[in-house]
């Protein structure tokens, strides 16, 4: 576990803001980001969540300055770091980022510690004092007894360790992640995120993580920007995301529930490849026309098919430790997983009843994630 300490007593910068405007990036014509606005507050953490292809690593490496934007400009402070219109790049080694990767990026001649002493070698920070800032930041990521070791004789997350050493010794405003902790198994990955969470906050550093794994960013993030299709879809606090995602296609990637595709008419829905037609009280007043019924997992409750709004058979019920979780395959053609207090026997049918008021309805929009 990463050290809960408060940064080590030495100049260094405070969280800066960062600000993106219009970013967009082409390659070979091909659009990759188009017109990103996104501002970041000094001190939050914003996860970059989306799947392969969604724009979230270019924006990364646009804010970096890795790559130059094809139009629009980011500021890190007060300072503009990159203007398509006037051609301005920053380098990164001026912008005062620190940087983690998914392949730690650690060089297998050097010590530990040298890894770590690098980025200060580079700056022309002073023995004395270089070899005092690389000792506080093993000790933050609880790796000062390790200092002499060579990185290939650490595991995984302690080699991630070292690179977040890395990352904060040159005491960076801004720090970046990208999917840092794709390569370790998910009992590590749920307790590294947490702690690097807790360090990051505890330096007062502002931090962009990117990831397409909703659980890492729910728990590392102030506010997640789910990215599709070279934009951001939805920026939100994790748990208004949950809540209140805006479209369905946020609600299909965030797995929060039965996205059924169908038609809207005079409070009912036909689904789409069913004959099966749903009536839905309240009717969802201004809406009518093709679109995606949404209901929450937590809207939706195993009961006696006589007593169901929605009808089906069990697929499978598999134990999880607290209970079940049932597979029914509706017969209005869709899947869904719900949790149950026993197991059910595979192809009884079973009805599903909904809590109307959390249900929401999202018309047929053209963007998916």
């Amino acid at each position: 576990m990463l050290a809960p300490r408060q940064r080590p007593e030495s100049p260094a910068l405070a969280g800066a803001s960062v600000s993106a405007r219009g970013l967009g990036k082409s390659f070979g014509g091909k659009p990759i980001l188009t017109s990103v606005d996104l501002d970041i507050a000094p001190g939050e953490v914003v996860a970059l969540l989306g799947s392969s292809g969604s724009g979230k690593t270019t924006l990364l490496r646009m804010i970096a300055g890795l790559l130059a934007p094809s139009h629009g400009s980011v500021s890190i402070g007060d300072d503009v770091v990159a203007d398509a219109g006037t051609g301005k790049l920053v380098p990164p080694e001026r912008r005062s980022i620190g940087m983690v990767f998914q392949d730690y990026a650690l060089w297998p001649h050097m010590t530990v510690a040298g890894n770590v002493s690098f980025p200060l070698e580079m700056k022309g920070v002073n023995g004395e004092e270089r070899a005092r800032r690389v000792r506080d930041a093993l000790d933050l990521v609880d790796l000062g007894a390790f200092a002499d070791r060579s990185p290939s004789t650490l595991s995984g997350g302690q080699q991630q360790r070292v690179a977040l050493a890395r990352a904060i010794v040159s005491q960076p405003s801004v720090i970046l992640f990208d999917e840092p902790l794709s390569n370790l198994d998910r009992e590590l990955r749920d307790q590294l995120v947490v702690d690097i969470a807790a360090l990051v906050r505890s330096l007062g550093l502002t931090g962009v993580y990117v990831t397409h794994d909703h659980g890492e960013a729910f728990a590392i993030a102030d506010r997640v920007a789910v990215m599709a299709g070279g934009g951001i879809v939805q920026i939100a606090p994790p748990e208004h995301l949950v809540a209140r995602p805006e479209s369905a296609e946020v609600a299909s990637f965030l797995k929060l529930g039965l996205i059924a595709p169908g038609h809207l008419a005079d409070g009912k829905v036909t689904f789409q490849d069913s004959a099966d037609v749903l009536a839905t009280p309240g009717g969802f007043n201004g809406h009518a026309g093709p679109g995606d019924l949404f209901l929450p997992r937590g809207a939706l409750r195993i009961v006696a098919p006589e007593a169901a709004s929605l009808t089906g058979t069990v697929v499978r019920s598999t134990f999880r430790g607290e209970g079940y979780t049932t597979r029914i395959q509706l017969s209005c053609g869709f899947d869904v997983d719900l949790p149950n207090d026993e197991r059910l026997r595979d192809n009884a049918p079973v009805g599903v009843d909904v809590v109307w008021d959390r249900a929401r309805w999202f018309p047929a929009t053209a963007t998916s994630v």
